[in-house]
């Protein structure tokens, strides 16, 4: 078994559950995305709230934080964008008709996806719908975009690929890849027998993994759409999964991670020791973080699987791990690592724990509540963020559901996707 980790600080003020959290490029800012309609900007290095983001109409489902601005989208059938120092809103982008699932700022264009069954493109700057890509029959869930200096120089391909190739991950068991600059469907991926929860892009060799409720993980050429290996050996839903170096990262429902050659997909190694479906996880520094619905946060080694430890002190499970590309160290010399959940709701209080002294300062944050006057919000949970001390990176995490019939815990987003 490997050891506890302690806990240097809580920073709990959000009055609903946090369904997402996005570390800034320079791992300076922390936003955090809850049930409770707003975002919050922290500071990684006290702890302290820097901004309240607040004027979505529902529910906020995923946010990613950028160097001058956060995005953030929501039940409400909207995404925003938000000055990260003033905490003002700048743009609005309105479009879908149903709940925005996920965003993804890349190659100054924003994408997004939607229970309304489509994907769509934007301008950053003017929040005007460049494309919508429609043809799928569910929910789309999951994203990934490959840019125009990433896929082949083809005379022929140059007007199709010009602008880049966007992947889409769907409950109606397909993933698609479509031609941004056209908004045409260059290839349906088609295979899985069940919803794709996640996708990973390669991009250097044009290869897209998707992992699905039917517990295979399966790699496409996104240029042919031609299936090019089925990983087969979970025996639950695959809800999560990275690729690192040419090793691809799996989690699943059934209480393991797998390591897999991705070239070949031969199985490396197996991680165990969760108690529950494995929800995220995250690969940093020869160290694989991993995320559970028994609400423990583990770090192994990742060459050879062993725990190196257990970090204890979330009540419900764990969804969401991010590293920063930022070295901050504590006291010791070594980096903090960040956790966040959802708990019962509860005065704002802020813990930052010393690893040596194993001592707990607690102090009062000081940032505005705002409670939704949607009362189809759910205010189950209350939602913290823990900072964590560990040699191997700086670890983030957050909470969700559990869905009935499938066993295991997802996402609001996927919970929401797959829930008809």
């Amino acid at each position: 078994m490997g050891s506890s980790g302690s806990a240097l600080r809580v920073c709990a003020d959000h009055s609903g559950g946090i369904n997402w959290l996005s570390l800034s490029p320079d791992g300076q800012r922390l936003l955090t995305g809850s049930e409770d309609g707003t975002a919050r900007l922290w500071s990684t290095a006290d702890g302290q709230c820097c901004a309240l983001l607040q004027g979505h109409e529902s529910y906020v489902t995923f946010c990613q934080l950028e160097d001058e601005a956060a995005f953030t989208c929501s039940a409400d059938c909207t995404i925003r964008r938000w000055d990260v120092r003033t905490g003002q809103c700048l743009q609005v982008y309105r479009g879908h008709t149903s709940i925005v699932n996920r965003i993804l700022v890349a190659n100054d264009q924003l994408f997004s996806s939607s229970y309304d069954r489509t994907a769509r493109a934007w301008t950053v700057d003017k929040g005007q719908e460049s494309k919508t890509f429609r043809g799928h029959r569910n929910c789309v869930l999951t994203l990934a975009y490959s840019a125009p200096q990433d896929l082949p120089s083809d005379p022929c391909l140059e007007a199709a690929m010009g602008g880049g190739l966007l992947v889409t991950g769907s409950t109606d068991d397909t993933a698609k890849v479509w031609q941004v600059a056209s908004g045409c469907c260059h290839q349906t991926l088609r295979g899985h027998t069940g919803a794709v929860l996640c996708l990973a892009l390669d991009v250097s060799s044009h290869t897209a993994f998707t992992g699905s409720t039917d517990a295979t993980v399966r790699a496409w050429d996104i240029l042919s759409g031609e299936q090019l290996r089925v990983f087969r050996e979970h025996q639950g839903s695959v809800i999560c999964l990275e690729l690192t170096d040419r090793l691809l990262y799996t989690g699943s429902a059934d209480r393991t991670v797998k390591c897999w050659l991705a070239d070949t997909g031969e199985r490396v190694r197996t991680f165990p020791a969760h108690r529950h479906g494995v929800s995220a996880l995250k690969y940093h520094a020869g160290t694989l973080f991993t995320g559970s619905g028994d609400a423990c946060a583990r770090a192994f080694d990742a060459q050879s699987g062993v725990l190196q430890r257990v970090f204890r002190g979330h009540t419900f499970v764990i969804n969401c791990l991010q590293d920063p590309s930022s070295q901050g160290r504590t006291s010791a010399g070594l980096p903090p690592v960040l956790t966040a959940e959802a708990c019962a709701a509860r005065p704002s209080l802020l813990r930052k724990w010393d690893f040596l002294q194993k001592s707990c300062r607690i102090g009062r944050l000081c940032a505005t509540r705002s409670l939704l006057k949607n009362s189809n919000t759910r205010h189950s949970k209350c939602s913290s963020v823990i900072f964590w001390f560990h040699f191997g990176g700086l670890l983030a995490c957050h909470s969700c559901a559990l869905i009935p019939g499938l066993g295991h815990h997802l996402p609001f987003w996927l919970r929401r996707g797959l829930i008809n």
